[in-house]
């Protein structure tokens, strides 16, 4: 069995029960710029901090990046892919880089572009890694997965691209299987303190293997898994444009610590449980956001259940809300010809507006609903949800947008995820993960819910248990 992660990194976090999106104070933005979602609403709600000493991250003294304050000069940043790239890792990655103003390549170490990666979510790179040769980059930053690492690894032109990022002392990273299975063949683990993936940690140089969720060693910044991913592109943040971007980024991300409670708030209790593998469809669209529908995809297929990712636009391709460009299983017109026991949308409020105006999607939310099958919403796709009166009686995780009084009323203060009957709603972006596991608690029990958070490197929730 893989090891519990060790705790969380405990930096500020947000403290808010209200809504699902943080109010950026603008004495905060005097001199940085946080790229937001396009069109994205936000209501200002009240911020209260708390910082504390944590147990789980590590500098060491050979680190010297700390200090780097943000430029309005955009800082360049690489994120390579190949075949078997776990998606939650390189897409939040690029998600969370975005949004702190940096100017992110994601490049294919493929003869084509497009890459299919480990749990089958199909990414499409902006450019291939031989373009990149001579370019120079503020971060290198290495997703990890199977076979990714290693395709990473075969690619002659990223190494020396990570060869020479290391020799001239600017920022580079790796997590879960690339620093042990990627860095370590390289060379440039040497007198490094790392850490890793726990099924991998043994290939690490024993001496400096550490298990903490970050490790900062000079330049090299490592982490341990998917479920890590939002700490370790937020502490690249942190070294690449300095503190208070990285800080309002993660307030916006809505990160959370382990104190408040309820995480998970249940009404109308009703088993979900099937006698067959159940059928998820997650319909998406220009503007959604990615690290929601990668995410949830992404955990639901790891607990073995059989995910269609369908398109509302006129092409299997669409560019989710922080520029990254995904290839979905099917348009939604093929997908109504199926039925499926639950339909997820995720948020984005540009994404959710075109979802909202889909027949098709409509109509198969009719059906999901009137049939008594399940359906869910992540931030502002809930109000897609109560436009097509889906959400009468319901209780909800989400402040929804552009509704009137009564609906927010329904809203469960300071719940991250609700489950009230068939229906359950999250308040999206990085409650999303725990919003995924509740899912698979309710379709297969906690045991097999536990068994992909430990695979995620992610703490299972203390209160996935109903109230």
């Amino acid at each position: 069995m893989i090891a519990s992660p060790s705790p969380t990194v405990t930096e500020p976090r947000l403290i808010s029960s209200m809504g699902y999106f943080s109010t950026i104070a603008a004495s905060n933005l005097s001199s940085v710029s946080v790229v937001s979602s396009p069109g994205t609403k936000r209501r200002a709600q009240s911020l209260v901090f708390r910082s504390s000493a944590s147990p789980s991250i590590e500098t060491t003294p050979d680190s010297d990046v700390g200090s780097v304050v943000s430029s309005t000069k955009s800082k360049k940043v690489l994120v390579p892919i190949g075949y078997g790239t776990e998606e939650i890792e390189a897409v939040v990655l690029v998600d969370v880089l975005r949004r702190a103003g940096a100017e992110v390549t994601v490049a294919s170490v493929e003869q084509k572009l497009e890459v299919e990666a480990s749990s089958g979510t199909r990414l499409l790179a902006d450019v291939l890694i031989s373009k990149c040769a001579e370019q120079v980059f503020d971060l290198v930053a290495l997703p990890g997965g199977m076979p990714g690492a290693v395709r990473l690894r075969d690619s002659e032109i990223l190494e020396k691209i990570m060869k020479r990022q290391a020799e001239d002392k600017r920022l580079y990273g790796a997590i879960s299987m690339a620093p042990a299975m990627t860095l370590l063949p390289w060379g440039l683990l040497t007198r490094k303190k790392t850490t890793g993936h726990p099924a991998f940690f043994g290939k690490l140089p024993t001496f400096w293997a550490v298990k903490t969720n970050i490790q900062i060693s000079g330049e090299l910044t490592t982490s341990r898994g998917p479920g890590t991913s939002f700490q370790f592109a937020l502490s690249l943040a942190k070294q690449l444009v300095g503190e208070t971007t990285a800080k309002s980024v993660e307030e916006f991300l809505l990160l959370r610590d382990d104190h408040q409670n309820p995480k998970r708030e249940e009404f109308n209790s009703m088993d979900w449980s099937l006698n067959h593998t159940p059928r998820v469809l997650i319909p998406v669209a220009n503007g959604s956001e990615e690290v929601e529908v990668v995410i949830v995809a992404d955990v639901l297929r790891r607990a073995k259940v059989d995910v269609t990712v369908a398109s509302v636009e006129r092409s299997l391709r669409i560019t989710a809300s922080q520029g990254t460009k995904i290839i979905t299983d099917k348009l939604i017109g093929e997908s109504a010809e199926s039925s499926y026991d639950l339909i997820i949308l995720p948020g984005g409020h540009t994404g959710s507006e075109r979802l909202q105006k889909s027949k098709i999607l409509k109509k198969l939310l009719k059906e999901q609903h009137e049939t008594g099958r399940i359906y869910g919403a992540t931030n502002s796709s809930a109000t897609v949800l109560h436009k097509h009166g889906l959400l009468k009686d319901k209780r909800t995780a989400v402040y929804a947008l552009d509704t009137e009084g009564p609906m927010n009323q329904q809203m469960v203060d300071g719940a991250e995820v609700v489950v009230d009957g068939n229906l359950i709603t999250s308040l999206g972006l990085a409650t999303v993960t725990n919003f995924s596991l509740a899912i698979v608690s309710k379709l297969f029990g906690h045991g097999r819910a536990r068994s992909v958070s430990e695979g995620l490197v992610h703490e299972y929730p203390r209160h996935l248990t109903p109230s």
